[in-house]
């Protein structure tokens, strides 16, 4: 006879000799057993002990009940079968969706504690969004100082594509060994990398300097993420994700400004040693006030428990897939067999990715249970258009306030304000809804609504400065892109189990990163042919060496060209930009509507107001696949 009992205990005088009979304490002290810390009892020949353990567990549910009022019902750590869980989804939402009675404290946490840990990753996740566009502005400085044309594409590109392609293995890990360690390490691998591209000595340490860069912001974006999940309730985490979503919209607009100022008034490096104080101090303040499970996972363990072929065919796939795109149109033709095997062969690895995960890894990196639901689908699907239309926001209105509106790029940040305040607003008040009425569904539907509106205004822009239309424009598509930060996410993880939380936010992030890569990309490709199409006419009425240089893949970085023009050969050149972004825009508008469709199919869920911290580390993990 087997009796599995899990109980909160709340009596401080007899959870000692409970924590100690089952070998386990919390990090924060609070005196919680939960399923990962549960007391069994095995079958015994002698049913007097046995009988005697089941009492003296049944006096202290007793006296539980008398000191707070509840106790918590036993659960099953195992995975439900499916039919088991199509009846669950009959009966009702998931455990880390039922709503709670009340709120209740979350980890006896201090309100500076929770400033501090906020802030700090605040400050994380600012500078993992910041190194995204703070060297745009650099970049011509710097390839200049270096000699070097290549630094055009992969000073950003480097940091793009390890970013996106690591993503999903740090969620994982950080199952094996803890959320804490693991942002530590994350925050470490970035302020090493930020470290090496300050002191730089030549383009290739530059690059490889930046992809390590990448790693850790990677481990950071969605570490943070992760962390928001486990230390706030369902209800309480819409607010802090708004606040992350602002954080990065923040961030990734600033950032050309940033660029621009250190590289004219000081040097380009120091856009990579602001890091280093600001991730330092929050490392600092992390490792002391962020109290978070710790399995002290030993090193040799964990790394036995990781999926070797998963981590490496994600990354590896990740890294072809987004290496075509990189150089299709740009060093290689899109017809080239570089290009063409790296897209084909980088998808096919992917999908042996899917296969491993689904029928062979022992703990996989992203379960593809994740993808049985329709919500889930929807919402991971809704989150890629939303990326994918946020980044021409702040990737391409840049190129419209340079090459049409002939500003500086300090002063395209300034013109860029609109969308960002607008953005950045929406996200917070998301949050405080979502805390308020617990609805999210209602605010993904309605923010693809007003995003697709917004960058179908977009298609107006003016040539000349009409700065009602470039003002309003911007802010009807920040109110839209405000709210779709945070609340597909909050969709996805009220729809799964919770010790499945890290493995779904480490693919939202990853979808996320995916749609943010390919939208660049996308743009780009439709830009420069439009440029290209244009060419036969701008031959003519410019001549042969000005249209070459607004031809193709020269077009984007022409603008200072574009800026030097007077008269009508000015205004052809800018109204020729005008065309092609308008065309582009076209694509971003059908991206929006498509994520307004398949918004549709979210699924609202009662958020609960509950927190229960969640154990990380090898037992945990067993005790989910029995294995």
């Amino acid at each position: 006879m087997t009796a599995k009992h899990s109980h909160e205990v709340h009596d401080d005088e007899k959870v000692g000799d409970i924590e100690r009979a089952a070998g386990s304490q919390t990090e924060d002290g609070s005196p919680t057993i939960t399923s990962s810390d549960s007391v069994t009892i095995r079958s015994n020949p002698d049913a007097t002990n046995i009988k005697a353990e089941e009492q003296e567990l049944s006096h202290n549910a007793t006296a539980t009940t008398a000191t707070t009022g509840h106790v918590t019902a036993p659960s099953d750590t195992k995975e439900a079968a499916p039919e088991t869980q199509a009846t669950a989804a009959a009966q009702g939402p998931p455990p880390a969706a039922a709503a709670g009675a009340e709120d209740t404290p979350e980890a006896g946490r201090t309100k500076l504690e929770t400033t501090l840990i906020v802030l700090s990753l605040c400050a994380a996740l600012f500078l993992a969004a910041l190194d995204v566009t703070i060297i745009t502005t650099a970049v011509p400085t710097i390839a200049e100082e270096f000699n070097s044309n290549i630094g055009y594409i992969w000073i950003g590109s480097a940091y793009l594509l390890s970013n996106a392609a690591f993503v999903p293995t740090w969620g994982k890990i950080s199952d094996i060994w803890g959320r804490k360690p693991i942002l530590l390490c994350a925050v470490g691998v970035f302020w090493v990398g930020s470290l090496i591209c300050g002191l730089s000595t030549s383009m290739g340490m530059l690059i490889g300097a930046r992809a390590i860069q990448g790693i850790g912001g990677g481990g950071i974006i969605v570490l943070v993420n992760i962390c928001v999940s486990d230390l706030f309730s369902m209800r309480q985490r819409g607010v802090y994700f708004g606040v992350m979503g602002m954080v990065w919209a923040v961030s990734s607009a600033i950032g050309p400004v940033l660029g621009g100022v250190f590289t004219s008034k000081a040097t380009w490096r120091w856009c990579f040693y602001v890091n280093l104080p600001i991730s330092g101090v929050g490392f600092v303040v992390l490792f002391f006030v962020l109290k978070l499970h710790n399995p002290r996972t030993p090193v040799a363990q964990g790394l036995k428990a990781i999926d070797w072929v998963g981590t490496l065919t994600i990354i590896g796939g990740t890294l072809m897939f987004l290496f075509g795109l990189e150089f299709g149109g740009v060093q290689y033709p899109w017809s080239s067999p570089t290009v063409i095997c790296l897209i084909v062969f980088g998808i096919v690895t992917i999908g042996i990715f899917a296969v491993n995960e689904w029928k062979y890894a022992r703990y996989p990196v992203i379960p593809m249970h994740l993808f049985r639901s329709w919500s889930n689908m929807a919402a991971f699907a809704t989150a890629f258009c939303h990326a994918f239309a946020f980044i021409s926001g702040s990737y391409w209105l840049p190129l419209y306030f340079q090459g049409v509106q002939g500003v500086s790029s300090l002063l395209s940040g300034v013109y860029l304000l609109p969308y960002v305040l607008s953005l950045s607003l929406m996200s917070a008040v998301a949050g405080v809804l979502i805390r308020k009425t617990g609805n999210y569904v209602y605010l993904i539907i309605g923010g693809m609504l007003v995003t697709t509106v917004g960058f179908g205004l977009f298609h107006d822009l003016p040539l000349d400065r009409n700065f009602t239309k470039i003002i309003l424009y911007q802010i009807v598509a920040g109110l839209g892109i405000g709210p779709n930060f945070q609340s597909p996410l909050i969709a996805v993880q009220t729809s799964v189990e919770p010790r499945d939380i890290a493995a779904a936010t480490s693919a939202f992030g990853f979808i996320r990163q995916m749609g943010t890569s390919i939208s660049v990309v996308i743009g780009g490709v439709v830009f420069n042919n439009e440029m290209q199409r244009q060419y036969p006419r701008l031959r003519e009425e410019l001549g042969p060496e000005l249209a070459n240089m607004l031809s193709g893949s020269s077009a984007a970085s022409s603008v200072g060209v574009v800026a030097d023009l007077q008269g009508e050969q000015g205004q052809i050149a800018r109204g020729a930009y005008l065309s092609s972004l308008r065309t582009m825009y076209i694509v971003y508008v059908a991206f929006a509507g498509l994520g307004l469709v398949l918004s549709l199919f979210v699924r609202q869920v009662q958020l609960s107001k509950k927190h229960t911290e969640h154990k990380t580390g090898l037992k945990t993990l067993r005790s989910r696949t029995g294995k």
